[in-house]
């Protein structure tokens, strides 16, 4: 695999007078791209007319000599969350570096510290992809809680006999207590979806309370010792922090419901898999259903994947075409306009 050099150049009556003289001196800036995008994004950066751009062509995840080459001299750099830009990255950018435009709501991959103390601008796609992710942990956590992948294997495989009235018995959501850890965007988002399943009581945990998102579900905020204990289905949809990272730990599963389902589409890290796991094994906990992992991809060879009571997938919250789509929009919207000094759709306040 190689990088790919495409310079755009368009009709100079299409652009401001900055992009004309740009292109009229031939100094077009430089931009690195780490993976391949949708198209729609690529149509973003085309039009501009100001940039150089070089792309890894690929869409597995550009190794890291290449990386470093890539991003030398790079005046924006459009990254993914599986990119870790960290200072041996910034340092071989140089000071040309000014806008980092990633492919993703979360930023746990970037020095953050670093980047605010050399001055570069950060671009980052919340919103987009709320509508998608939480139509994707509501179809997780049904699969999960109702069994349903083990019940596809079971037709397979020929375990499907007749009709038994325990046979592949679940638990279902009417009645239910529902914890949502983190009520932001997206776990709003989950909540107001779960809501006409009959769901009886919605609790939520954070780092403060959200009266505005919780009045939407009639959401009560309690402690994550309080939620844990009282839900029926647990549902982690936090940010990746200091304070989040290893949360659900085995603490937290020791106070859970013997019946109770966990479901986690924010970062694999807020959890410590091998409580996880015992939990799972020793009965502590009903089902688990995750979409990230620690790492992504997680080993073939994992303990979690030989459990019938753990559906894995693999970090496909966001994956709908139209999301996706409007996603790479926004990254390259981000980069141009933090690229020319102006304000940006989707900034990170750092």
């Amino acid at each position: 695999m190689r990088i790919v050099r495409v310079t755009f150049l368009s009709d100079l009556l299409k652009f401001s007078f900055f992009c004309a003289k740009m292109i009229a001196s031939q100094q077009l800036m430089k931009v690195f791209v780490t993976r391949r995008i949708p198209q729609e994004g690529m149509k973003v950066l085309s039009q501009s007319g100001i940039f150089d751009v070089q792309l890894w062509d690929s869409n597995e995840p550009v190794p890291r000599v290449e990386l470093l080459r890539g991003v030398a001299g790079a005046h924006g750099l459009i990254c993914l969350l599986s990119d870790k830009i960290d200072n041996e990255v910034l340092d071989a950018a140089g000071t040309s570096l000014k806008v980092i435009s990633t492919f993703s709501v979360g930023f746990d991959h970037l020095a953050i510290d670093e980047i605010k103390q050399r001055g570069i601008r950060v671009g980052y796609t919340p919103e987009v992809l709320t509508d998608a992710t939480a139509e994707l942990t509501v179809a997780l956590l049904l699969a999960t809680a109702r069994r349903l992948p083990e019940a596809v294997e079971e037709v397979k495989n020929g375990g499907w006999s007749t009709w038994k009235p325990l046979w592949l018995c679940g638990y279902g959501l009417s009645g239910s207590t529902v914890g949502v850890v983190g009520l932001g965007r997206i776990g709003l988002s989950i909540a107001k979806r779960l809501k006409p399943f009959g769901v009886t009581r919605f609790l939520y945990t954070g780092r403060q309370p959200r009266p505005e998102n919780a009045a939407e579900i009639q959401g009560e905020y309690v402690p994550l010792d309080k939620l844990a204990e009282e839900s029926d289905f647990v549902v982690v949809s936090c940010a990746l922090t200091p304070e989040t990272q290893g949360m659900c730990n085995k603490d937290f599963f020791a106070k859970m419901k013997k019946t109770a389902v966990f479901v986690n589409s924010s970062r694999g890290a807020v959890v410590n898999q091998d409580d996880l796991y015992n939990a799972l094994t020793s009965g502590q906990i009903a089902a688990a259903g995750l979409d990230v992992t620690v790492p992504e991809p997680l080993p073939t060879s994992h303990p979690l994947l030989t459990l019938k009571n753990c559906v894995v997938l693999p970090h496909i919250g966001s994956a709908t075409y139209a999301t996706r789509g409007t996603m790479s929009v926004l990254v390259a919207n981000n980069l141009l306009a933090g690229l020319k000094g102006e304000s940006m759709p989707s900034e990170l306040k750092l």
